[in-house]
């Protein structure tokens, strides 16, 4: 079992910060390897710097469908428009982000 951390609002990992029907995905931290629903939960949650997760780690089951429960590799998640398990759309807002979370230089 995953525990998602930060100020989540629901079981499908919606947070204080994104809470829309289709923010239903949380992220695995390379700096802390804590789950957590966004950038800012992790921000205001954690006391160190975040990191992005290079290139080579994309194989990683870093995303969690908030739906299903399941892990899905970085390169699975930046290739999808949904859960690969359980057809549960994503919010396509969260690419803007993707910087944030991922190397976008070599990603």
């Amino acid at each position: 079992m995953v525990t998602v951390h930060g100020p989540t609002v629901d079981d499908q990992t919606r947070c204080i910060h994104y809470a829309t029907a289709l923010d239903i995905v949380a992220m695995e931290f390379h700096c802390c390897g804590k789950f957590y629903p966004c950038y800012l939960c992790h921000d205001e949650t954690e006391d160190h710097a975040r990191t992005v997760w290079p290139a080579y780690t994309f194989d990683s089951p870093a995303i969690l469908c908030g739906v299903c429960r399941t892990r899905i590799s970085i390169e699975s998640y930046l290739n999808v428009t949904e859960c690969p398990h359980c057809s549960s759309a994503f919010n396509p807002g969260c690419r803007l982000h993707s910087h944030l979370y991922f190397d976008a230089q070599t990603g």
